[in-house]
Formats: C-alpha cells, sequence, structure tokens
C-alpha cells in the first residue's frame, strides 16, 4: 500500500511539474519522507543519531504567506533594515520589503540565465554592508559543455536596480560535465573570511574527489573576501593540497551555519538515498563521503563498499534514512520564542517541512515537524530581529513563522 501511495504521488508531482503546475495551490509536493522506507539499515554510531524522539512547540505559532511572486528562489539574505534580498535561480535578485512585496528587482548579475545557461544559486551580504553595500553570490558558470561554481561579489547601486563591480573571487576546481550538486552554501566568519560549500558533482567520477586534496570538489573551504585562502589553513603543509580547503569528504552541502551559543560550524547535506546529515565542522577533519555513508546509490546498490563507520573518518551528529534532502539550516538566538533558543531548524526539500531539532551537548536529543501540510519545498531561511523564521520555497513563497 505505502508504495501504491508513494508512486502515485510521485507521479503526479511531476507532471505538475512538466505541465507547468509546480505552483498551484491544488498540487502538493508528496512528502516523500513520510512515506519511504528506509534505503539500508545500519546500526548508528551512537544513541541517539538518528530518529530522536518527537517534541512539540507549545509556543502558538502564526503561519503566513508574505510573498508568493517570487521566481524559483534559491538564497535568503536579511538586509540591515528589514527588508529581504532574495536570489532567483533564473539570473536576478529581488528586494522584498518587510511586508513581502517586491521593490526591487536586480538582473543581468552575472552570465547566468537564459543566455549564459547557468543559474544565481546562494547570496549573502558583507557584514559591513551598511557601509560598503557589498553583496556576493554564488552562481554556475558553463565552460563550453562543462560548468562549475564561481563565487562574485559586487557593490548594489544607489537605485539599487543593479549590481556593480562585479569581481568573480573564486571559481572551483575544476569544470566538468553534469550540472547537478553544486553545493554553494555560504556564511561570514567572525574575521569577516568566507566558508563555502562544494559539492562533489554528482558524477560517479567526481565524487572520489571529495578525498582529494588537490581539488575543491567535496569540501567545505575557508576563502577571504577576495577569494584567497584563509592563512594558516589546515591543510596548508600537505603536498599539492589546496590551501583553502578547510575539511574534506563532503557529498552536497546545502546548509551551513555557525552555533552562536558555541562559535562552531555546523553543516547539513544530501546523502545519496537516504544518509542525509548534520555535522559539527571541524578544520583538518575527513567527513567520509563516498567512503562512508547511511545511505544507497539511488538504484539501491551499496555506495563503495557499504560501510558506515571507519577509523579517521567523522560522524554525523544525526542523520536521516529516508531522506529529507536538507536545503538549509538556521539557529534560533532570539528570545522571543524562548523554548527555541539553541535550536538547530532545518528547511526539507524532499521532505517537505521545517524540522526543529533540540541541541544537548553537541547531540540532537528532540526533533519536531511543522508546515508538513503545506507541501512546500523549503529552500532557505533566516531568523529575523522580531525572532520570527523566515523561508522561502521551490515553489516561490516567503513563509512567515512567528509567535502568535
Amino acid at each position: 500500500m505505502i508504495g501504491k501511495i508513494f508512486y502515485k504521488t510521485l507521479l503526479l508531482y511531476f507532471l505538475s511539474i512538466l505541465f507547468g503546475c509546480e505552483n498551484s495551490k491544488t498540487v502538493k509536493v508528496p512528502n516523500l519522507a513520510a512515506i519511504q522506507p528506509p534505503s539500508i539499515v545500519y546500526k548508528p554510531a551512537f544513541q541517539g543519531q538518528t530518529q530522536a524522539k518527537p517534541v512539540i512547540t507549545k509556543t502558538p505559532l502564526v503561519i503566513s504567506i508574505l510573498s508568493d511572486k517570487l521566481e524559483r528562489p534559491w538564497g535568503l539574505s536579511l538586509l540591515p533594515d528589514g527588508r529581504f534580498l532574495i536570489s532567483q535561480k533564473g539570473g536576478t535578485m529581488v528586494i522584498l520589503s518587510k511586508d513581502g512585496i517586491i521593490g526591487k528587482k536586480i538582473s543581468h548579475i552575472s552570465k547566468v540565465g537564459p543566455s549564459g545557461k547557468g543559474e544565481i544559486l546562494d547570496v549573502t551580504i558583507d557584514p559591513d554592508f551598511e557601509n560598503n553595500k557589498m553583496i556576493y553570490w554564488a552562481y554556475t558558470e558553463f565552460q563550453d559543455t562543462r560548468s562549475l561554481l564561481a563565487i562574485a561579489k559586487g557593490k548594489l547601486s544607489t537605485d539599487e536596480n543593479k549590481i556593480e563591480n562585479i569581481t568573480v573571487i573564486y571559481r572551483a576546481t575544476n569544470a566538468y560535465s553534469g550540472y547537478l550538486q553544486y553545493g554553494s552554501r555560504f556564511i561570514f566568519d567572525k574575521n569577516g573570511n568566507l566558508f563555502v560549500t562544494m559539492g562533489d558533482h554528482s558524477g560517479f567520477d567526481t565524487r572520489m574527489q571529495a578525498q582529494y586534496l588537490n581539488s575543491s570538489l567535496g569540501k567545505i573551504l575557508h576563502i577571504t573576501k577576495f577569494g584567497e585562502a584563509v592563512a594558516n589553513g589546515p591543510f596548508v603543509n600537505q603536498i599539492n593540497a589546496r590551501p583553502e580547503i578547510y575539511a574534506v569528504g563532503i557529498r552536497n552541502a546545502y546548509g551551513l551555519a555557525i552555533n552562536p551559543q558555541t562559535g562552531d560550524l555546523w553543516e547539513a547535506e544530501f546523502g545519496p538515498k537516504g544518509g542525509d546529515e548534520i555535522n559539527i565542522i571541524k578544520p583538518g577533519k575527513n567527513y567520509g563521503w563516498p567512503v562512508i555513508t547511511y545511505g544507497t546509490e539511488y538504484n539501491g546498490e551499496k555506495v563503495g563498499d557499504g560501510i558506515a563507520q571507519k577509523d579517521g573518518m567523522e560522524q554525523p551528529i544525526y542523520y536521516w534514512n529516508p531522506s529529507i534532502s536538507p536545503g538549509c539550516i538556521a539557529f534560533y538566538n532570539s528570545s522571543v520564542i524562548e523554548e527555541w533558543k539553541g535550536n538547530l531548524f532545518v528547511g526539507a526539500l524532499s521532505g517537505s517541512q521545517v524540522i526543529r531539532l533540540i541541541i544537548k551537548n553537541d547531540k540532537i536529543v528532540g526533533e519536531e515537524k511543522l508546515l508538513a501540510d503545506k507541501g512546500e519545498r523549503f529552500r532557505d531561511m533566516a531568523i529575523g530581529k522580531d525572532g520570527a523564521i523566515y523561508t522561502v520555497t521551490d515553489g516561490g513563497k516567503l513563509y512567515r513563522i512567528g509567535k502568535k
């Protein structure tokens, strides 16, 4: 019965995309994590590594849609005045008012969109944006039939209709065929440098580069605002290692956040079929892909030797099987909803929900599923100064989750 329901809902979903109905209110994205069985069952490395106890928020909430007019949004950044800067995959950015009204549209950003083939992915603003108006974004850059992830920056014009003096500060090594798993989530650290996620590019011929120090694929990078390696990186003394590499063994990370209570870098990444992970990223550590994973190939076969644990490789502090496809993460550090303070929120794509994780001593001790009835793919999120969670969806919406 579960199999029939799964394939029926999945068929309806893909038909809706085929005929242009992805944004229809009558067509819901199936909650794949709710109807799929696990792809494989491994013994967790420690108690509580998966399937934490269910919890429920006691604070009354109000869920509202501020906008339903976005076009394939990918990145969300809050401006100092409370407005929203949102990147759209087709090659534009928009600035929305606090109420969700689109006020500015920024186009002709890079060689992306219909003419340049690529797409804009993550976006963030400089920590000193109020003074320098600098914006940073990631995009897919095509070189003949191959592509790579690039990071660019530029200054928002006074009229906010364009970005000036655009400079590409970093390009992944190297360009490969294929159009999946670029990574691209990036955040500033306390010193004004950037942590960047680089995907493995999805190919069987590229995934092992997640273990190679001469390639930026499948890594967490640490670079300056100018795209240079941050000094004294963990691999600088190793032969042929790229000095910007901070951690290795990453499949495709769309979630990246610094825990405000500890200062640690947290990451969420896709497993293959199952095995989505939450990791605490430490410099110089190896997070295992594709040698270890709690998932399988999409056809059900084992990945590599079919192992989930190996000496010298880090374990995720939490994983999901079946997949929820973590699209983003954000720490809640506001006192507006006191019971949420210190919790990690995860936007799920195929799981079509916002997940609340309760943390104790760097372990996940509780999990709550929010907005699972909306049928949305939650792509990026941010916590506002008002203590509300703001999140954009592949269906073109901007949601607000706040205290009633």
